[in-house]
């Protein structure tokens, strides 16, 4: 039998990846509260490297959705915890909110390069194993003008995603460069996922897929 793939995420870009590649994700959004897990974490263990700041919040998503699928009883599948932030100066970016902020922060982005960390948590119902990683991809900006900064984030998409930017939407004109997996800078690695899917003993055309001649 397939065996069908939760996404723990609310991310339009990581559910049409996932459909694109012929997976029919099941969309279980988690309830996680970021900065508090964040300041747990950093309490106990100190300040999150950007890469890890993605993967502890990718875990918690998981294990979040988990739990709660375990207690509906739902243990015959496989849950996946995303997150993605950027880093730039060693600092870590994650969705402005605001368009000051937005702004601000494409003023310090453009011409530049930074790399988009992106935590993938993967855990399997049935058996109860999971498995964690990064990917990490690097991005490289165009020097766009001040009213091109202004128009951008005037159409409200960076206030919504990781970094202030898409790839895959209309960010993609002001992305000159990216080295790395592109998928990643969407949201989610479609190679990582196969890696992380062979560890846990699951192969990629086992999960729940597009029946051949349909769309999604």
């Amino acid at each position: 039998m397939p065996v069908p793939l939760v996404l723990a995420s609310a991310s339009p870009a990581r559910l049409a990846t996932l459909r694109g590649a012929g997976i029919v994700p099941h969309v279980q959004v988690s309830q996680v509260d970021e900065p508090v897990v964040v300041s747990r974490i950093e309490a106990g263990r100190g300040p999150l490297c950007p890469a890890d700041h993605a993967l502890v919040l990718a875990e918690a998503k998981r294990d979040d959705v988990a739990e709660a699928l375990q207690v509906q009883g739902r243990t015959d599948r496989l849950v996946l915890g995303c997150d993605s932030v950027l880093e730039l100066d060693g600092q870590v970016h994650g969705k402005p909110g605001l368009a000051q902020v937005a702004i601000e922060r494409w003023r310090t982005m453009r011409g530049r390069s930074g790399t988009l960390h992106s935590g993938h948590a993967l855990i399997d119902l049935r058996t109860g194993r999971s498995v964690s990683r990064t990917a990490s991809t690097v991005v490289h900006f165009a020097d766009l003008t001040d009213d091109e900064v202004v128009e951008y984030v005037a159409t409200g998409e960076p206030l919504r995603v990781a970094g202030a930017f898409t790839v895959d939407g209309l960010g993609g004109a002001f992305v000159t460069g990216i080295e790395g997996d592109h998928h990643n800078v969407v949201g989610v690695s479609l190679p990582l996922l196969r890696e992380l899917l062979l560890t846990l003993g699951v192969g990629w055309f086992d999960l729940e897929r597009v029946t051949p001649g349909t769309t999604v």
